[in-house]
């Protein structure tokens, strides 16, 4: 395991690997942490499959997280910054350490305040260059004029934007003031070939979550905060067991709120519908175990686990925010509802319950879109093609 310190106040950054000698540029990718979610995925994926093209290392401004552990158990270089509340000047200057300690050559932040960072003022002059990728946004939404000032100063001539959707695209263009012609939108990718099983692997699935085999199972893969909305889910599967009794919501996932729904879920008298399994390392191999998958978050930008979703050939429930219409096609590969709308949330699920072929063919439809659109070798195509553009651009200067 390398550097298992927490953060780098407590031991001195170890001597960097010769990345020159290997001819390997070298990537920082900068997280708030690496807990499990989208964003943290997609980083922890893009250091496994492109490792062979380039040197990645890690900083995580907050907390080091279960795939900050499992990364550093592979032998990638995790570092924890610690910042503290407000603006930590000190991080600041630790990441630019770190930065200059083991000879960066791209910089790579996962949403904005990680940008902040790696683009404070006079930190890194003009170099490296910064990846900004934005992956979703915080609700409500609205302009922020300090930060589009930021931007403006801060963004360098070889910094580069991505967003993870149209709507995340536009976004920051109307809320962030960054001009149209920077951002490029690169769609997120999921192995789809994780998410496939036999019908044996489901139906020991199943017995293993205490499912029976006429259970119409509905599962919800989502961190439990208050921005995926767990409350209306509940709701719906309330008002959808009065006329399919055989409906069961299974929740996957670990966060803040999961108190607030253990409480609701009694209060409701739902402990008989809903299963809470919290955080799962399996999701691949549980999630064809259902027949429907639901979010019902009230901003998204293009969500991981609805394509892994697709690609596990289940049809999609979803409130209709953000990029959500972009992954999904409303009657083709799914049903969208307003956010909040439990009726409609509930409407769509009894339809999917009492209407096997819509069921089938919603499911089908999706899998094939996740193939054609959302693949995660074209994604890390694309994220490689920035990064050497990039590095072609910071040595002519």
């Amino acid at each position: 395991m390398l550097n298992p310190s927490p953060t780098v106040d407590d031991a001195p950054t170890p001597p960097p690997a010769d990345h020159r000698s290997a001819r390997h540029a070298t990537v920082c990718q900068v997280l708030h942490s690496l807990t499990i979610g989208g964003a943290e995925v997609l980083a922890a994926n893009l250091a496994r499959r492109l490792s062979d093209r380039y040197r990645f290392v890690f900083a995580c401004l907050d907390d080091l997280g279960p795939l900050g552990e499992q990364l550093r158990s592979e032998g990638f270089l995790v570092e924890v910054l610690g910042r503290k509340e407000g603006f930590d000047v000190r991080c600041v200057r630790r990441l630019a350490q770190f930065a200059r300690s083991h000879h960066v050559d791209v910089i790579h932040a996962h949403q904005y305040t990680p940008f902040f960072y790696a683009r404070a003022p006079g930190v890194f002059a003009q170099r490296p260059p910064v990846l900004f990728n934005e992956h979703g946004r915080f609700h409500p939404d609205y302009p922020r004029r300090k930060r589009m000032l930021f931007n403006r100063l801060a963004l360098r001539s070889g910094d580069r934007v991505a967003a993870v959707g149209e709507s995340v695209r536009q976004a920051l263009i109307n809320n962030e003031g960054i001009p149209a012609e920077r951002i490029e939108v690169i769609y997120n990718g999921v192995n789809l070939d994780k998410f496939t099983a036999t019908e044996e692997v489901r139906e020991s699935v199943r017995r293993e979550l205490g499912l029976a085999a006429g259970d119409f199972v509905v599962m919800q893969v989502a961190r439990l905060d208050p921005i995926k909305d767990h409350l209306t889910a509940l709701r719906a599967i309330e008002r959808v067991a009065k006329t399919c009794p055989q409906a069961r919501l299974v929740i996957v996932g670990d966060g803040p709120q999961r108190q607030l729904i253990e409480t609701e879920i009694t209060r409701r008298h739902l402990t008989s519908h809903v299963r809470m399994l919290g955080q799962r390392t399996d999701v691949p191999r549980i999630l064809p175990a259902a027949d429907a998958f639901l979010l019902t978050s009230v901003s998204e930008g293009i969500p991981v686990t609805m394509i892994e979703a697709m690609g596990a050939r289940l049809p999609i429930v979803s409130t209709n925010v953000g990029g959500i219409a972009e992954v999904v096609i409303e009657q083709t590969t799914g049903l969208l509802g307003a956010a909040g709308d439990d009726a409609a949330i509930a409407d769509a699920l009894v339809q999917l319950i009492q209407q096997p072929e819509t069921c089938h063919r919603l499911g089908q439809a999706g899998y094939n879109r996740a193939h054609q659109q959302f693949s995660e070798p074209q994604m890390h195509a694309r994220y490689a093609q920035l990064y050497d553009e990039m590095l072609r651009q910071a040595v002519r200067r």
